[in-house]
């Protein structure tokens, strides 16, 4: 339904923030390290959104990016995590860690994350475990890293100069942008990043 709010950011608070978009001023609940990503107060920012609505109640979330979104709901999939629980998880810790916690089935690490008790930890590794993990940059941009290695740079250390490079830039990519343009852009900062030696 909703897709994205685009707009200037009026207000940052503990869990939400407010965005004026053509007149009208939403609040939107934000997970807090998605709060910290996004541009400062006054700036115009563009947050992904997912809508909850129940016959009592009607909410808006929001996240810095379309991956923290997907995680978001795929932890309101897990039995006892409802909305308000997936956000404070994903205010405690951050979209990489949360994967590695997954992935090794760390569930002292998941048991750290503020509210997040160990039955609810070890459900999270049974239901996320392999779903939340993204793939290597070689296997989604193979042909950037080809290039790269094709002007002299070493295959891993251009692998680890894109994921920096899409980390740095992704809030930047237009709504409209093209995989194409996207690739271009991603191309040149792992260019700029390798020049700093990124990876190295």
């Amino acid at each position: 339904m909703f897709n994205s709010v685009r707009g200037i950011i009026t207000e940052k608070r503990k869990e939400s923030i407010c965005v004026l978009c053509g007149g009208l001023e939403w609040e939107i609940s934000v997970p807090a390290i998605d709060i910290a990503e996004l541009p400062p107060t006054g700036e115009e920012g563009r947050v992904f959104t997912w809508l909850y609505h129940r016959e009592d109640q009607m909410k808006l979330y929001g996240f810095s990016g379309e991956e923290r979104r997907a995680t978001f709901l795929e932890l309101i999939k897990v039995e006892g995590v409802g909305p308000k629980g997936a956000l404070k998880i994903m205010g405690g810790i951050g979209q990489e860690e949360l994967e590695k916690a997954l992935e090794a089935e760390d569930l002292s690490r998941l048991e750290a994350v503020p509210g997040l008790g160990k039955k609810t930890a070890q459900k999270m590794i049974l239901a996320l475990k392999g779903k939340l993990a993204r793939p290597a940059p070689q296997a989604r941009y193979g042909e950037l890293v080809e290039a790269l290695a094709e002007m002299g740079y070493d295959r891993k250390a251009a692998s680890d100069a894109l994921t920096k490079a899409e980390a740095e830039i992704s809030r930047e990519f237009p709504a409209h942008a093209s995989a194409q343009e996207k690739e271009k852009l991603l191309f040149r900062q792992a260019i700029v990043n390798l020049s700093r030696g990124v990876g190295e």
